[in-house]
């Protein structure tokens, strides 16, 4: 008499599964898209730093150029649709190491160090790094959601057949893992 209540109590349950799955995939891709937006901004200050730096530092040309480059590699990784993560935060971590030997070098200048434009930019960038590694635990706080979701029963038989599959983690890498070393 109300066996017709079990495909609809079915059909009830593979519908909430589906949407909660799309949500989450939703989530953890406004999660990259994030990321993507604080990657831009740092795109965009690092122009106007190296002007700020030009005139400074005459005797930095190596730096600036490095800087230049990995600038460039990293755009173009970031704008590669086919790119992997992996070469996207290799991309990433090496402008950011560009960046960090700048600020290095520009000790040997207090001219440099005491200008408010340069103090201004130094403070923005390490803002946007900021940004960008709490988009980055954001994101890998959505990745690892939506992964245990996929993975979980009954779910993981329902998101097999939809063809919802693994994100990866962002990860430091080997560079960023090792013990800093202190001397004195």
């Amino acid at each position: 008499m109300y066996l017709w209540l079990i495909p609809l109590a079915v059909l009830v349950v593979l519908v909430f599964m589906y949407n909660g799955l799309v949500r989450a995939k939703n989530r953890v891709d406004e999660a990259y898209s994030d990321i993507d937006v604080q990657l831009k901004r740092r795109y965009d200050l690092i122009p106007n730093l190296m002007e700020t730096v030009k005139g400074y530092m005459t005797h930095e040309k190596d730096t600036m150029v490095k800087l230049t480059e990995a600038r460039t590699a990293a755009m173009a990784v970031h704008d590669n649709k086919n790119a992997t993560l992996a070469e996207r935060e290799q991309a990433e971590n090496t402008l950011a190491g560009t960046l960090k030997t700048l600020f290095a070098v520009t000790e040997n200048y207090p001219d440099l160090k005491a200008s408010q434009n340069f103090l201004q930019l130094q403070d923005e960038l390490s803002d946007t790094e900021n940004k960008i590694q709490a988009s980055r635990r954001f994101y890998n706080g959505n990745v690892r959601d939506f992964n245990t979701q996929i993975q979980v029963f009954p779910t993981n038989l329902f998101a097999g057949m939809m063809k919802f599959v693994k994100y990866e983690f962002f990860a430091a890498t080997e560079g960023e893992r090792q013990n800093v070393q202190v001397k004195f």
